[in-house]
């Protein structure tokens, strides 16, 4: 077994102070990888931030934090976001014990 590193420590610590730390963590890193599938999506269209800021009627600074840094993102903004990029956000409830083994951002086209 691998010795244990720095975010191995970090994550148990939390843990310790707030057993549902862990789900957490994976909520996030769902919403960050919806966010970088919608950068992504951003990029493959050709769209410059500035521009989704535009028809989102934000800032491109705006439209920066949400694709690196926004783990916290409003439902609504996300929304707003992929319909510029003519997309709808559909939410999906999965059982928890189900959900490791499914894809956080399925996108059809």
């Amino acid at each position: 077994m691998a010795e244990r590193d720095f975010l191995d420590k970090m994550i148990a610590k939390r843990t310790a102070r707030n057993p549902e730390f862990p789900q957490l963590v994976d909520a996030a890193l769902r919403r960050r990888e919806l966010l970088r599938t919608l950068a992504g999506e951003r990029e493959q269209q050709q769209k410059t931030q500035t521009g989704v800021a535009a028809a989102m009627e934000t800032s491109q600074s705006f439209v920066g934090r949400l694709e690196s840094t926004a783990a916290d993102a409003k439902i609504s903004t996300v929304d707003r976001y992929a319909e510029t990029l003519g997309y709808v956000v559909q939410y999906h409830l999965i059982p928890a014990e189900d959900g490791a083994d499914q894809p956080a951002v399925v996108v059809h086209k």
